[in-house]
């Protein structure tokens, strides 16, 4: 008879056991960046799965796959809409591709600095991209952020817009990015990011616009002699999710998910701003020369026109409410 009881308790503890493993929610979270601790990318994908775990212990299964595990962002950004992915950290930019109004923080030197960002981000603007991704398969939790994006070459320092004359730059697979640095001057290539480095490194092109942790975690001053602080663009990631994953979770837990990933981008916005100071740093001592622009309004004045050309693209309700927010 105890053995019986014994071997019932068993039986009850391992049913219990496998009830909790199958009641584990398993998001695969990817992104294409280094699994860094400086990386923003990274940061803001373990940000949330501690906010995920801190709100739910042990409801969620979160697996990470970094440096291109998943594929390139447009890779994940299909996958996401498959449901063969489950979640990803995503460049704002190519988040543009997919819903065009996303392209709104690609516009150059449209932020001054973080703060306006945030406003608008965080706000009605902001809100109403998200909303925008649900038509697409996808859910929008918010904009982690990797900073301002800034210009790193091997010809020369950029302080004018003439210095950009002639120099074979990197820039993101955009039509946005391509029209901006043309209208400034440079030579844009666009690339994917798995084959900067080593495009780079074999002179391929010049050198790449990149922000300042993703400079560092991914190894470029051992490759480019020359940042210069342009803050051309807000480099705004997307915390995304698979529409076909958030549907099969309950109510209760769509909210809380919603609030793990506010929590998460809060902190990770702290982390990278407290973290790009010391990044500068390390990078100087890495060796490379760092420069400050002259003159950021004769960089603007030169990308007027790409305002006007993608006006209609982003939604002129959008960009106007956009400007309205960033000159208060």
């Amino acid at each position: 008879m105890k053995l019986m009881n014994r071997q019932l308790i068993a039986a009850a503890i391992l049913a219990s056991a496998a009830t909790l493993v199958q009641a584990q929610t398993t998001i695969k979270l990817g992104w294409t960046t280094a699994d860094s601790k400086v990386d923003p990318y990274a940061i803001a994908a373990h940000y949330f799965a501690e906010e995920l775990e801190a709100a739910a212990p042990g409801e969620f299964n979160v697996q990470f796959y970094p440096n291109h595990q998943l594929g390139n962002d447009t890779a994940m950004l299909q996958a996401m809409q498959f449901g063969t992915m489950d979640a990803g950290v995503i460049t704002g930019t190519q988040v543009g591709t997919l819903e065009s109004a996303f392209q709104l923080n690609d516009l150059p030197f449209l932020y001054a600095n973080n703060q306006q960002a945030h406003k608008v981000l965080d706000g009605e603007v902001g809100q109403t991209l998200l909303e925008k991704l649900d038509a697409k398969g996808i859910v929008g939790l918010g904009f982690p952020e990797a900073g301002f994006r800034h210009t790193i070459n091997n010809e020369r320092p950029i302080r004018t817009p003439e210095d950009f004359n002639g120099v074979k730059l990197r820039v993101q697979p955009s039509d946005l990015f391509i029209a901006s640095f043309r209208a400034i001057g440079a030579n844009p290539v666009p690339m994917a990011w798995s084959d900067v480095f080593t495009a780079v490194q074999q002179g391929t092109v010049d050198g790449l616009e990149i922000p300042l942790p993703v400079i560092y975690a991914n190894k470029y001053p051992e490759v480019t002699d020359y940042l210069s602080l342009t803050s051309h663009t807000y480099n705004a990631l997307a915390l995304l999710m698979s529409k076909q994953t958030f549907n099969k979770l309950s109510p209760e837990t769509q909210e809380l998910v919603r609030e793990a990933a506010k929590k998460a981008i809060d902190r990770q916005r702290e982390t990278v701003a407290s973290n790009n100071g010391n990044v500068l740093d390390q990078i100087k001592a890495a060796g490379m020369t760092v420069n400050e622009v002259d003159d950021v309004e004769a960089f603007r004045s030169k990308v007027a026109n790409v305002y006007d050309e993608y006006r209609s693209k982003i939604g002129a309700d959008i960009l106007d409410k956009a400007l309205e927010q960033v000159a208060e």
